[in-house]
């Protein structure tokens, strides 16, 4: 069974203020993993147990299916409300989590051999989709429930805790507006650089202690400060692992002039440590109008999405003759 939803204990908040994200254990069941996953393999069009057919490293797969995190996780869905200031500031889609898969195999050439947190070359903010404002509402916490076992150096999403001072500074100095690339609005290739040359630097100046792994087991969950850089890894083991991102989003952007300090969400609190406290932020507003951005990643997994439709009612067509050739024998007997 899932452990029911509770509040965040103070051990927790403090943690969440001190590092940028939690880790929650037992949001949902084995059992309901298997329902989200369930046609996986035949989505990728790859064998379970043949890893000479795992063509493909990494796979962000496009969605087929909608379900309810609060019915689904609530534990999770608790918590993420909690951090984000309650369920009323919070925007209804919210609630929807998909089936758009992230599924890491790895590459036999990599196996055994794990690349280092500061040699990956996918570090990055999430928020692909609108130009990014220290008060963007569009990404307002990022979410990774784990749908296989994650052990170390078995494919987990690699984060960075510190970093989240270095963007959140990025993101006050330009109230313009910065790219997903934290690239400045007055930059000659705004919005459309796509140089991750920005956070491996960061990640190149961190200490290798200061690194975390999300490892854990099916129905964990993390929950991280929508500026936590991120990255994926080599998956060394190469075990199965599959993971979703449903990205929070807010009715309204962070506010960081309430009139009582109690009503600052921990997300907002956390936001405003980083840049260096609330006087900072006294008077602070974007100076550039919110945009949305339409990402490459759109156009290919609408492709794969028909891909993918097509395999599974392959499938279905043949499961449905095998049933009627049993029924034809067993007419004839």
């Amino acid at each position: 069974m899932a452990s029911p939803p509770a509040p965040l204990t103070d051990e927790q908040k403090a943690f969440f203020l001190a590092n940028g994200y939690l880790k929650l254990t037992n949001c949902f069941t084995r059992e309901q993993a298997a329902t989200v996953t369930d046609g996986v393999w035949t989505r990728l069009g790859m064998s379970p147990t043949d890893k000479r057919t795992w063509t493909k490293e990494r796979t962000n797969m496009p969605s087929h299916r909608v379900f309810d995190a609060s019915a689904f996780a609530p534990k999770a869905w608790a918590a993420i409300c909690e951090l984000c200031g309650g369920e009323d500031r919070i925007a209804p889609a919210a609630r929807q989590w998909r089936d758009s898969l992230i599924v890491n195999l790895g590459t036999a050439e990599r196996e055994g051999r794990p690349v280092p947190p500061k040699e990956l070359v996918n570090w990055h903010v999430d928020g692909d989709f609108f130009v990014h404002y220290l008060d963007s509402p569009e990404q307002a916490l990022l979410v990774i429930p784990l749908f296989t076992d994650i052990v170390t150096e078995g494919g987990g999403t690699m984060i960075c805790p510190p970093a989240i001072e270095r963007v959140a500074r990025q993101m006050f100095e330009h109230p313009e507006g910065v790219s997903p690339r934290m690239v400045p609005r007055a930059h000659p290739d705004f919005p459309r650089e796509r140089n991750l040359e920005w956070y491996a630097n960061i990640a190149q100046s961190c200490a290798d202690d200061e690194f975390v792994e999300a490892t854990g087991n099916v129905g964990d969950v993390y929950l991280l400060h929508p500026l936590m850089m991120h990255s994926a890894t080599s998956n060394a083991k190469r075990n199965v692992r599959i993971i979703t991102n449903p990205p929070v989003s807010l009715v309204e952007p962070f506010q960081f002039d309430r009139e009582r300090g109690e009503e600052y969400s921990l997300v907002e609190q956390k936001t405003m440590a980083a840049v260096g406290g609330k006087e900072l932020l006294k008077g602070w507003k974007i100076t550039s109008p919110r945009e949305g951005l339409v990402p490459e990643r759109v156009r290919i997994q609408e492709a794969m999405k028909r891909e993918e439709q097509r395999r599974l009612e392959e499938e279905q067509r043949l499961k449905e003759h095998e049933k009627e050739q049993v029924r034809v024998a067993a007419a004839a007997a």
